[in-house]
């Protein structure tokens, strides 16, 4: 999922003429890498409490300067990193029908396990 920056290095001195050698064997050594990113590929996200949201967007607003081209920062109507609606999470965790799951939640299945 990255791309490796190559560089062909030239001197640009007196007698540098001997030494280079042009395009012959330009392939260069490796310089550094960049990422690939598609077009509304999500480059940062943070999950934070409600009342460090106000920090959070402008730490994301300052980071995206860091970036080449234009970033937004949006704030996500799910709560933390599940499907659910922050409305309807604590409503359908009362009643079970949402389960967590680690860092995340699942639907609760309507039947019970086979014995």
């Amino acid at each position: 999922p990255y791309h490796v920056l190559r560089i062909n290095k030239m001197l640009s001195c007196a007698g540098a003429d001997r030494l280079q050698t042009g395009m012959r064997g330009a392939f260069g050594k490796a310089h550094g890498t960049a990422a690939r990113v598609k077009i509304g590929q999500i480059i940062l996200s943070i999950r934070t409490r409600e009342q460090f949201s106000e920090t959070a967007t402008e730490a994301l607003r300052r980071a995206k300067f860091k970036f080449a081209g234009r970033q937004l920062v949006l704030t996500s109507h799910k709560w933390g990193f599940t499907h659910c609606v922050k409305e309807d999470f604590k409503e359908r965790m009362e009643n079970k029908t949402l389960l967590y799951d680690g860092s995340f939640s699942k639907n609760a299945r309507r039947h019970g396990v086979i014995s």
